[in-house]
Parts: C-alpha cells; structure tokens; sequence
C-alpha cells in the first residue's frame, strides 16, 4: 500500500525493490549523471543486488531515502533521493534523476511537488535543498518552479573532465 503523501494520479513515489534492479543500473551506470552527483565509478550488478537486498530504507538510520518514480502505467522512469538527512537541524538535500527517453515531459516537476509534500509535511523538514552545476539549466528551471531560491553559489566546487565548475545552492525553507 502506498502512502498517500507519495501517490497522485500521475504516479507514485515507492521504495526500491529488487525488481528494480535494472533500473538502479542504468541509473547509476550513466555517466552523463555523474557530473550532477558524485559517483566516481560504475556500479555492478552484484553490488547494487546487495544494496536492494540489504537496504532497511529507514530515514533516520541510514540518513537516506531512495524512491522510485513509477508511473500509474507501472513504468518506472527515475528515481528521487531524500540524502544526508539531518534529524536535529531538519534539513535533507534532495537529488533527482529521470531516464533519459521520460525526460521534458513534466515528471520530474511532479515527482518532486510529491516529495516536497512529504518532506516539509509530513516529514516536518524545516529546509530541503539541492546543489546544482551552474550549466545545468533544466534543473534549475525545476527547482525554481517548485519554490527553491538561489542562496549561493560555490566556486570549483565539482571536478569535471577538464577542470572544476562552479555549483550553485538552492534552498527551499518550510515556514
């Protein structure tokens, strides 16, 4: 059963299953995401196998909660990550990646009005935020839309191939 905070008539957020395996692979497995997160190195199947198997998806203990975005038609499409939860300050970062064929159709601004809701409501979260590379105009266009400001904007903070690029931080703020 799915929690209404997660769900609407579009899709839902849920909690990955080992069926969800193949998913997870590409996911990770694409570079052209890496230069937005901070994987270093392709993941096998073995490894992530074990991650599905061995994953409590418990907020507080593993300061993190992975879903997958299923849509109502059973396709699942990206996931969105609620990572480096802090349960005294109330904040989390929140990370979101979308398959490259479901991209531009407005899931990822619905997938993350769903986990806005459930952070700041549910949850009680008092911020959410996100680092995004300053070229990275989609995501910034997302996060805006959904009510994230601009706060800062980090020098070098990520390496790329050829040098580093800047990185800018958006914060949403529950009053």
């Amino acid at each position: 059963m799915q929690y209404e905070w997660l769900k609407n008539e579009r899709m839902c957020l849920r909690s990955p299953e080992p069926e969800d395996l193949e998913l997870l692979y590409r996911m990770e497995n694409d570079t052209a995401l890496w230069s937005v997160g901070n994987s270093t190195q392709p993941y096998s199947h073995h490894t992530l196998r074990e991650y599905l198997i061995t994953s409590k998806q418990d907020l507080y203990s593993e300061r993190q909660a992975r879903f997958v975005i299923e849509l109502t038609n059973k396709e699942s499409v990206g996931m969105i990550d609620i990572i480096e939860f802090d349960p005294h300050n109330l904040r989390a970062e929140v990370c979101i990646g979308i398959l490259k064929e479901y991209r531009n159709q407005g899931i990822g601004k619905c997938a993350l009005g769903l986990l806005m809701d459930y952070a700041l409501r549910f949850l009680n979260l008092h911020q959410v935020y996100a680092y995004i590379p300053t070229e990275n105009e989609a995501s910034k266009k997302l996060f805006s839309g959904k009510g994230f400001v601009h706060t800062a904007t980090l020098q070098q903070w990520k390496k790329t191939e050829k040098s580093y690029c800047d990185v800018m931080l958006f914060q949403h703020i529950n009053e």
